[in-house]
């Protein structure tokens, strides 16, 4: 049951991605972006991946989508036609493509137990993380403790990216308000 609740997630996300592709209109491809999101979500639920599952849900859906739809008020709501195909932004996403297949040839299977991830550090931090811890949720001992400085960096960046969407926002904003005066 659980390889058919995968599957059918994986081809919802393919579905969800063409659907995007062919959409012209931006409020359609930010809506169904947030639902890629959402959709990444329960695949990574499903996955045992409840952690990483609600980081997608609340900054790929949620402060995303908000961050989109701001930026579209300030914008235009369709997409602008290319005046001709180019085929290098293509060339680029395959090459990427296979590059990042071809790293992944000689990962061990999903849930190994001979894989890197089991045979070093996970037993260390099962053993140590009550005493060194003082609490038994190995999770958040890893997230905030041991990997603290990982989790710190990477809530930096999403940091970042809100404040520079809020600075482009605002230099749009003060755009169209200069536009608007000088029409008047």
């Amino acid at each position: 049951m659980e390889l058919f609740i995968n599957l059918f997630l994986f081809f919802m996300l393919v579905v969800t991605a063409l659907a995007i592709l062919k959409m012209r209109h931006l409020f359609a491809v930010v809506m169904l972006s947030g639902v890629f999101s959402l959709l990444c979500a329960l695949l990574f639920v499903t996955l045992d991946a409840v952690d990483v599952a609600f980081t997608e849900a609340a900054v790929g859906a949620g402060i995303s989508t908000v961050l989109m739809l701001g930026t579209m008020a300030l914008t235009s709501r369709n997409e602008k036609m290319p005046r001709k195909f180019s085929l290098m932004p293509l060339l680029v996403v395959m090459a990427t493509g296979a590059v990042l297949i071809y790293g992944t040839l000689d990962m061990p299977n999903f849930g190994s137990a001979k894989s890197p991830a089991q045979t070093h550090v996970a037993a260390q931090y099962l053993a140590l993380t009550p005493t060194d811890m003082g609490f038994p949720n190995v999770v958040t001992a890893i997230l905030a403790s041991y990997r603290g400085y990982d989790t710190l960096g990477e809530v930096v960046v999403v940091f970042t990216a809100a404040v520079g969407v809020l600075i482009l926002i605002g230099g749009l904003a003060r755009r169209r308000h200069k536009d608007e005066e000088e029409a008047n």
